[in-house]
């Protein structure tokens, strides 16, 4: 069997339970399991291609424990991604603190990891609203405060699973775009610069600072 490329590694995390393997069977088997819960043990890889912008981009996708024993190994997995899918159930307030305590982990060690808000089982609060326990308006205040993309999402009925990850995709595929378009540019100006995840370039006629850096494609 051929190995895939994958293009950006995206990784799953958020407290056990909350629903990361169910967004993941969604969205890549467009399927909803159903049956006692299986705890996550360690993590599970599956990579997915998909089109954005005329172009196939390649998403590898890390499903890690929620359990926090596995909390160390979840450090592992998530060292070099270019995407986080921090996952909160809506149904379950401390979700949401476990939430923000892997969103600080991020920012402290994967500084240039795109991260993105996600809440799972809509299905149950539109089916009945007294049971929502994580306000809509919190998270959105949290997610315009680190820069982070907000969705609701539902397993069971797909809703927002795709555009997820779409989302995802996009913001790689463009990053990628204008560090091609930046390295372009560099050269037509007769200016030649080895370029380096951190790198950065001056552009002595304009006097402004150019930083382009694989690493930073989703910041």
């Amino acid at each position: 069997m051929s190995a895939m490329r994958v293009d950006a590694k995206v990784v799953m995390l958020g407290k056990e339970s909350v629903g990361k393997t169910s967004l993941v069977e969604r969205y890549v088997h467009r399927r909803f399991l159903v049956g006692p819960y299986q705890n996550t043990i360690g993590a599970a890889f599956v990579a997915k291609a998909l089109n954005v912008n005329d172009k196939v981009v390649t998403l590898g996708i890390w499903d890690t424990a929620g359990s926090e024993r596995y909390e160390a190994m979840s450090r592992i997995y998530y060292r070099g991604a270019r995407a986080a899918i921090v996952c909160y159930d809506l149904t379950d307030s401390s979700s949401f603190g476990r939430a923000r305590f892997w969103v600080k982990e991020l920012q402290n060690c994967e500084e240039h990891c795109k991260i993105y808000l996600c809440g799972t089982k809509s299905d149950l609060i539109e089916a009945d609203r007294s049971v929502r326990q994580v306000d809509y308006h919190d998270v959105q205040d949290f997610a315009d405060e680190i820069g982070a993309q907000h969705f609701e999402t539902s397993s069971k009925t797909g809703k927002n699973v795709d555009e997820v990850f779409q989302k995802v995709a996009e913001d790689f595929s463009n990053c990628a775009l204008e560090f091609m378009q930046g390295e372009n540019l560099l050269q037509s100006e007769n200016t030649y610069f080895r370029l380096t995840p951190g790198s950065v370039c001056f552009r002595d006629n304009a006097f402004q600072t150019l930083t382009l850096s694989v690493i930073c494609c989703l910041a």
